[in-house]
């Protein structure tokens, strides 16, 4: 059993940090909200993403798994003007997922679960290196960057975070000394990263207040930031291979 009401705006962010990378998730629905984990095909990014029961208006559930296509979910949830609610209700018998979106009525057809790909491990990382910022500003720096190159180098020094892309004729450099950054804690890191990867995360990282970066030598990123209060969202960014 599952039934719950939440801001369609709330709802369509949580959807959105995911379905930049994957397509089609497991979804595990608890008494606590919802909660999923997912790579990408390449094997480059992971993401996981709790929805906290305190993020919907109503919420009430028993433990179960369902199989969703998010760009379908995600077509519905657009309907919603700004500031309206969604009212969710899962079908067990029929395996569909019933839609409210003010006075319009969706069936979503679920998929069964154990066809979507296993949900990874994600991997537990020490990473030295912790810098903290607004995600707008993490937004403007991917953006200039990708302007010049399709990869970029993400770097701390005893002075701040850095940032910088080189193309066959530009280059940009970025550097936000440690007074300007909301939050750090000093560590040796640099690592090459894909800025494709970097823009589908940060569409959604431009809309919470604070991100957490956590970064090594050659070690995959961390991104952690929360949407709201009770939406949590964390991604997990393979480096590359630098070219000497």
């Amino acid at each position: 059993m599952f039934k719950a009401v939440i801001n369609a705006e709330t709802l369509r962010d949580a959807i959105d940090s995911v379905s930049s990378l994957v397509d089609e998730v497991k979804f595990s629905i608890s008494e606590n909200g919802l909660e999923l984990k997912a790579v990408d095909p390449a094997n480059v990014a992971m993401v996981s993403l709790q929805i906290g029961n305190q993020a919907f208006e109503y919420f009430k559930a028993d433990a179960c798994e369902i199989g969703i296509d998010l760009v379908r979910l995600s077509d519905v949830l657009s309907m919603a003007d700004k500031g309206e609610n969604v009212q969710l209700e899962l079908e067990e018998e029929s395996h569909k997922l019933m839609i409210g979106v003010g006075s319009l009525s969706y069936t979503l057809s679920l998929i069964d679960p154990t066809a979507i790909r296993k949900e990874p491990r994600i991997p537990e990382l020490d990473l030295p290196a912790h810098v903290t910022l607004s995600g707008v500003e993490l937004r403007r720096a991917v953006k200039a960057a990708e302007k010049v190159s399709d990869h970029v180098i993400l770097g701390v020094s005893d002075e701040g975070f850095y940032m910088e892309a080189k193309g066959d004729i530009d280059s940009l450099k970025l550097k936000i000394p440690s007074t300007e950054l909301l939050g750090m804690k000093p560590g040796e890191a640099r690592s090459l990263f894909s800025l494709d990867y970097l823009e589908d995360m940060s569409k959604s990282i431009s809309k919470a207040g604070e991100v957490t970066l956590e970064m090594g030598i050659d070690y995959p990123l961390r991104i952690h930031l929360k949407l709201g209060q009770h939406v949590e969202i964390n991604y997990l960014l393979a480096p590359r291979i630098e070219q000497e």
